[in-house]
């Protein structure tokens, strides 16, 4: 009896270390990630009704357009800054210091008065989701070896995720039964009150600061290794591919084939169902076997994404084609790995934010171009757009080397 109960103890032990060696759960990994998750599982409840309650608030269309430029640049913007932050500062002190300034935006949304407030929260709002996205890949990169690196992008990916799927369906119905202003406004008291747990939690990550090298940011720019170089120009091929098209979906799925919002709405979800489902079979055959296979698959994928909604007649077709549209995930914890792998150490998260602000500006024409194909005909930003990703994926192919992808 007293055998069997010191076994039980054992087993889960050995149970517990497998699963945790196959999902690279290193300590710092899944607390930086478990704050990925509880901030976006409050963000998630009102972030996707933003356009409504500005809406609400009075703002016409021009001024909602421009509060998507304006969350765009900003996104563009704060990557290298974050970047800086962490290396300099280190990990755990720059993840305190943007959840602080988040907070401070999530309040000023929670009280704004009219619409133009919400501009100003926005500039706060955005330091938790772009300033620390160079930190959260430092963070992996510090933590975990070169060959555990994709599957802990993988765990950091999943859990980004799953609240896009849970949240704003909860914060739908919040708002369906108190209203816009104070359903969002009761998601935005609890995303305050998940920031604050965030904080008590992130305080127990241990990364020492390294010395800081390179502070200026030509220095970081030639630091750059040559294939994280040609990366970069072939991602940004690829996202010009998707921004081309990707604000346009909801409008030809709705406008040109007729399918409800409701059905809309699960056939996004069916997309990020099928991410999930891809990431962790991907992320470690990925760390076995190399990274660009994986990432040469997410490329294509981009590249028939929107040209499959076009060919698609009825919603049968229109679920295959989000499913393509799910699998471009296949290949984007490789990425980030590849990303996080030609970093230098001392310089890691300023070079993943020098590394986003450069794609992010790059591809800010994109949605404008779209739109001015829209203008032709509805069909022409998709074809173009499968005609750009194939661009982008050609690139990939033919200048990122295999032994520096892996």
């Amino acid at each position: 009896m007293c055998v069997e109960q010191e076994q039980v103890p054992g087993i889960q032990l050995r149970w517990r270390r497998q699963v945790t060696d196959y999902l690279s759960l290193e300590r710092n990994v899944a607390i930086a990630s478990t704050a990925v998750f509880l901030l976006g599982l409050g963000e998630e409840l009102w972030k996707n009704f933003l356009p409504k309650y500005l809406e609400y608030l009075g703002a016409s269309p021009v001024v909602i357009g421009m509060f998507g430029t304006t969350e765009n640049l900003l996104d563009a913007g704060y990557q290298y800054p974050g970047g800086w932050l962490a290396d300099r500062a280190g990990r755990r002190r720059s993840f305190l210091v943007f959840i602080g300034i988040a907070s401070a935006g999530y309040l000023i949304y929670l009280l704004s008065p009219s619409w133009p407030f919400l501009f100003i929260g926005l500039a706060f709002a955005m330091g938790w989701t772009s300033m620390a996205s160079p930190a959260i890949f430092a963070v992996i990169g510090d933590s975990l070896p070169k060959e555990r690196r994709a599957m802990g992008f993988t765990l950091q990916s999943i859990l980004k995720r799953v609240p896009v799927v849970i949240s704003p369906l909860i914060g739908g119905a919040l708002i369906a039964v108190v209203g816009i202003s104070y359903g969002i406004r009761a998601g935005l008291a609890i995303t305050l009150v998940m920031a604050l747990i965030t904080s008590l939690i992130v305080l127990r990550i241990n990364i020492p600061v390294q010395a800081a090298g390179v502070t200026n940011i030509h220095g970081v720019w030639r630091s750059f290794h040559v294939a994280l170089k040609r990366l970069l120009i072939s991602d940004i091929i690829i996202r010009m591919c998707e921004g081309m098209a990707g604000i346009f979906i909801i409008l030809y799925v709705t406008n040109v084939l007729s399918i409800s919002l409701a059905e809309y709405g699960l056939l996004v979800a069916i997309q990020v169902t099928t991410s999930i489902l891809v990431y962790i079979p991907a992320g470690r055959i990925a760390d076995r076997i190399g990274r660009k296979p994986f990432v040469m698959v997410t490329f294509v994928c981009f590249a028939l994404f929107p040209v499959a909604v076009v060919l698609s007649t009825n919603f049968p077709t229109l679920v295959l084609a989000f499913i393509i549209g799910g699998l471009r995930e296949i290949g984007e914890p490789a990425r980030k790995a590849m990303i996080v792998d030609f970093a230098r150490d001392d310089l890691r998260a300023r070079s993943v934010g020098l590394y986003y602000l450069v794609r992010s500006l790059s591809v800010t024409p994109a949605a404008l171009i779209g739109g001015l194909l829209w203008r032709i005909s509805p069909l022409v930003p998709f074809i173009t757009a499968g005609v750009v990703g194939l661009l982008g994926t050609v690139v990939f192919a033919a200048t990122v080397e295999e032994q520096s992808a892996s």
